[in-house]
């Protein structure tokens, strides 16, 4: 396909094509958060074991970026996510036959290995596709599709309940799936890149910068996702505000960080890498402290405020891991460092809410989370960007 110059006309559709397929691709996780008290009733579960979906989730998805990174250059990056596209449509599809917790658990479990298929494989991609000079944009603009689906979803959960159950939504994004696995092949040209898995993994490993990019990926991830997962029982159970409304706030207090997102892109470049991290995770720590403050009255803002910052950190991050990493080695690194990110941020963080909302209550696990963001902004020092 060789490499796109500038961002407009074929660039610009294949660009706007893979923004949507990563924006289904996390909302494959996002859905679950607004419809988690409405699960919870359904199986009469406690609010560890319901948030405990998450877990099982990022389990899978972490496995699946890992085994991703390392093995979706030689199965073919096209092929890899056609196959991530189509096993997911499944499993949406059997997801409202579930009749026990256990069942659903187990189906979250899969639609992770397969969804996790997708980030290792569409960096190199990406980077292949444009021009170096245009990563900083092309990966901003594509990673906003997380920001976005983190702002949308629980509008869309909204409406579609309206009409269907919680089980019902899962058809229609089993509906979408099918969609997209059968365009994406003919819209994605193959893109080989000579690697051995054998004989990078060692020198990947060594890399101090891949443990500390992990690090601050992990604390970056559950102070947006980790908290996000049980926003919504943080509010309905603990604040006691009613589900439309939880859903209405939760979803107008992420738009500040789909906009940051987008807007991050294109300062990427003007600025020091390492500098707009530590001074994103210092804030976003600073302002996860602050949530249990606010209280019903003003939790909105609370929430607006601490999601826009952190939200922006994630394509500054995914730029760093390709500055960091040849494009040898490019997925399998970002593979890793999304693993470790995935399955502690994205998984022990939303279990350890929910624990913490049975024991003592939501607020003081999110405080304690705040602190550990806080901490992670000084790793950023320490980072060796090319």
């Amino acid at each position: 396909m060789g490499r796109y110059q500038s961002l407009a006309g074929k660039a610009l559709f294949l660009l706007a094509f893979l923004w949507f397929i990563w924006f289904m691709n996390f909302s494959v996780r996002t859905i679950f958060s607004p419809i988690l008290p409405l699960i919870e009733d359904d199986f009469a579960v406690s609010h560890a074991k319901a948030a405990s979906l998450f877990f099982y989730n990022s389990a899978g998805y972490s496995v699946s970026l890992f085994l991703s990174g390392m093995f979706s250059g030689y199965v073919g990056y096209r092929r890899s996510i056609t196959a991530s596209l189509t096993i997911s449509a499944l499993i949406f599809f059997f997801i409202p036959f579930c009749g026990r917790f256990s069942h659903l658990a187990l189906l979250v479990l899969v639609l992770g290995l397969t969804s996790g298929i997708y980030l290792p494989a569409i960096i190199p991609l990406v980077t292949h596709y444009y021009e170096e000079k245009s990563w900083g944009k092309v990966i901003a603009i594509h990673d906003s599709a997380a920001s976005m689906s983190i702002f949308a979803v629980p509008f869309f959960a909204l409406i579609l309940l309206s009409f269907v159950s919680w089980r019902g939504i899962f058809y229609i994004l089993g509906g979408v799936f099918v969609v997209l696995a059968i365009v994406f092949p003919m819209v994605c040209r193959e893109v080989k890149i000579s690697r051995s898995v054998r004989s990078q993994l060692p020198e990947i490993v060594r890399t101090p910068s891949l443990w500390l990019m992990a690090a601050i990926w992990t604390f970056a991830a559950g102070a947006n996702l980790g908290i996000y997962f049980v926003t919504p029982l943080y509010l309905t159970k603990e604040l006691m505000l009613d589900i439309s409304y939880a859903n209405e706030i939760f979803g107008f207090s992420r738009i500040g960080g789909a906009v940051l997102t987008i807007a991050i892109g294109f300062m990427i470049d003007r600025f020091s890498l390492k500098k707009t991290m530590f001074i994103q995770l210092l804030l976003s720590g600073l302002l996860t402290v602050l949530i249990p403050f606010a209280g019903a009255r003003h939790i909105g803002w609370a929430l607006f405020f601490q999601a826009s910052i952190v939200m922006g950190f994630f394509p500054v991050g995914l730029v760093a891991i390709s500055r960091i990493f040849p494009a040898e080695q490019r997925g399998l690194a970002t593979g890793i460092v999304t693993t470790l990110g995935v399955m502690c941020g994205l998984g022990f963080t939303p279990y350890l809410l929910g624990l913490s909302g049975d024991l003592f209550g939501f607020s003081a696990g999110i405080h304690v989370l705040g602190i550990c963001v806080v901490a992670s902004s000084g790793l950023t020092r320490f980072l060796r960007l090319a």
